[in-house]
């Protein structure tokens, strides 16, 4: 997910977005423990998403 299709969001559809990827990085992380996980950079592709996702909520806060 690029930081321009985010930034367009609003602050709601954000925290949502937010909290679906931390409950996907929790199940990747489960899968990575248990091997049985394939494409183990799916893990950091989540984190890098959510660093996005956490730096475009600031930003809005700190226009508001």
């Amino acid at each position: 997910m690029k930081f321009t299709e985010i930034n367009t969001k609003s602050l709601e559809e954000l925290k949502t977005l937010l909290k679906e990827k931390e409950t996907s990085l929790f199940e990747l992380r489960l899968k990575l423990k248990t091997m049985q996980l394939t494409n183990s950079s799916e893990v950091r592709a989540t984190k890098k998403d959510i660093a996005r996702i956490k730096t475009a909520l600031n930003a809005l806060q700190r226009r508001a």
